[in-house]
């Protein structure tokens, strides 16, 4: 297939719409299932360049999720512990394959952003993964392949229109890139920088310690933000992204939002909210919902009397403003990559209070010995990588 026509572009007045290799080749993929959009595509295209990347940097198997051409999540199948099971709605699923647990934790970090998805897989499909995505809201998924099995759960989704997409994993693209805005043509070199743990030498704060764990970390941040509408920045631990802030034209609002997302995956974590008393058969959607709204400045929009019935079986208690600052003080090792410069140390102070430890980002500020001042003053270690990672 050499190109393929679309329903409409970006909105429905934009037409015609199609998708089309400029050289007269063959399409590098196979629509298996479903008649994907535009923006699908955009998705599809962005999610998988990033989880091939989290792929070749890691030696796992990663998962993307994708909205509006920004990554609402991204992590590597490493296993999860029982909280993190419980706050991704997987507790009830069994052991999962790598693979699975790249996408439940891609998937879970920010349910809130992540509803209504587009996926991207580094591996082929397996079954596990397959059940993880019939039961959430999501468009659509690209990756290299499809156990027989799983193609068949995903097609039976969305009474049958679920978006299944096959790329060529050996499909190498021009390293010229071309894209035209109010009809004139923009011309670039791929980013086909290579991220490594090399651009995590040049540590410039007193505290030279960086853990493997961190590296990696810092490297899923870094692969992240390539692929993030600037200005972005990205907040991972354990393997995933807990907080991506994207297309911000104020560096502190990009580090706030990402804190703030940051804050609530961990705030999922703590007792008050893992026992709250849902009534049976509540939508996934309204539970999440709900738990984001509780932990947030206007819980009582849960809580008022009239509403807490119909979303819990009694009332729960206030999560006072003490109680989740307490909690919140626990978190620790969180590692930040920012795809450009922090031009004021407030990005460090508000990366503290979301227990960061391990920084990557350029550097070139005129107000670089502030910011390295105020890492210093938490006993943070930040390396300095040269490179910007700009993604528009």
């Amino acid at each position: 297939m050499k190109e393929m026509e679309l329903k409409y572009g970006c909105n429905p007045n934009q037409k015609p719409s199609r998708v089309f290799m400029e050289n007269g080749s063959e399409l590098p993929i196979t629509v298996l299932n479903g008649r994907p959009g535009y923006i699908n595509l955009l998705d599809a295209f962005n999610g998988w360049q990033l989880v091939r990347e989290l792929k070749k940097a890691t030696g796992l198997p990663a998962a993307t999720s994708f909205k509006h051409v920004s990554p609402a999540g991204a992590a590597v199948g490493l296993p999860m512990d029982d909280v993190l099971k419980k706050i991704y709605w997987v507790d009830d699923l069994g052991e999962l394959s790598p693979l699975a647990c790249a996408y439940a934790r891609a998937r879970g970090a920010d349910r809130m952003s992540s509803f209504g998805d587009f996926i991207s897989l580094s591996d082929p499909c397996d079954v596990d993964t397959a059940k993880l995505i019939k039961r959430e809201v999501s468009d659509g998924v690209i990756a290299p392949g499809y156990e027989p099995e799983a193609l068949e759960i995903l097609k039976a989704k969305k009474n049958g229109n679920y978006n299944v997409i096959q790329i060529d994993e050996n499909y190498v693209p021009d390293p010229i890139e071309r894209k035209q805005v109010f009809g004139i043509t923009f011309e670039q070199g791929r980013n086909e920088l290579d991220i490594n743990k090399d651009l995590l030498s040049n540590i410039v704060t007193d505290n030279k310690e960086m853990p493997e764990a961190a590296k990696v970390d810092l490297m899923i941040a870094l692969i992240t933000l390539k692929y993030t509408q600037s200005n972005s920045v990205c907040y991972v631990k354990g393997g995933q992204a807990i907080g991506i802030g994207a297309g911000q034209q104020s560096r502190v609002h990009c580090t706030r939002l990402a804190g703030q997302k940051a804050d609530n995956w961990f705030l999922r974590q703590a007792p008050q909210v893992l026992n709250l008393p849902f009534i049976d058969k509540i939508k996934r959607a309204d539970r999440d919902n709900a738990i984001d709204v509780y932990i947030g400045d206007e819980y009582m929009d849960v809580l008022a009397d009239g509403q807490w019935e119909k979303i819990f079986t009694e009332k729960p208690p206030v999560f006072t403003r003490e109680e989740k600052r307490a909690w919140l003080d626990q978190m620790q090792d969180v590692a930040l990559g920012s795809d450009a410069f922090f031009p004021f140390g407030d990005n460090i102070e508000r990366a503290h209070k979301s227990g960061v430890k391990y920084i990557a980002q350029p550097g070139g500020s005129v107000r670089d010995d502030n910011v390295i001042e105020v890492c210093n003053k938490y006993g943070m270690t930040m390396a300095f990588t040269g490179i910007r990672l700009f993604h528009h």
